[in-house]
């Protein structure tokens, strides 16, 4: 098997690790293979792909969207970067909950996160750049986020000072989101890493 998953501590959260087969040459790996995703119990169908660049200190997030959702798979294929996930399901046992994970493309490892769940990131090496996968395609309309210091979640980011964009500065807090209808659109039901 060209994958090997690590648990965390929120049941959904998954780090995806492809097997990378080295030489004096260099290295080759799987990063998605749908067959053994499936057999996996991961997402087989993903729709897009984004790639971003950013420099040390930039901290992105925590953005997720509600229609269609869309479920993240992320990885840093330059530098190290600190990737999060927060549960934003109403009802979940976990809600507020985070988990943060530090990557790099030195160890290649992906973050799956459904899309039930704020995702983000920070970059701590010079730059860093950040592949995602995502099961829905983005919709300006439908997207949103939670603020990145939100006390009620509490992240340990590993950055001071970072740097944030004015929609990201801005954004609402987690019990401002679970006031809106939309919320809704994330209702627990139970583990399910595929949940898209």
């Amino acid at each position: 098997m060209p994958f090997a998953i690590e648990l965390t501590d929120l049941d959904d959260v998954k780090i995806v690790v492809p097997l990378a087969m080295r030489d004096d040459r260099g290295f080759f790996m799987e990063v998605y293979r749908q067959d053994l995703f499936a057999e996996l119990g991961l997402p087989a169908s993903f729709l897009q792909l984004n790639h971003s660049r950013s420099s040390k200190g930039v901290l992105r997030g925590l953005h997720f969207q509600w229609d269609p959702p869309m479920g993240k798979l992320m990885r840093v294929t330059q530098g190290r970067a600190f990737l999060v996930a927060v549960d934003i399901r109403v009802g979940s046992p976990t809600l507020g909950k985070w988990v943060g994970v530090e990557m790099s493309s030195d160890e290649p490892r992906q973050l799956w996160a459904p899309a039930s769940f704020a995702r983000g990131f920070c970059v701590l090496s010079d730059y860093a750049e950040i592949e995602y996968l995502t099961t829905g395609t983005y919709s300006r309309a439908t997207e949103s986020g939670v603020r990145w210091n939100d006390p009620a979640i509490g992240i340990e980011w590993p950055v001071v000072d970072p740097i944030l964009s004015a929609k990201d500065e801005s954004a609402q807090y987690l019990r401002e989101w679970l006031a809106r209808p939309e919320s809704a659109n994330f209702t627990y039901r139970g583990a399910d890493p595929t949940d898209s």
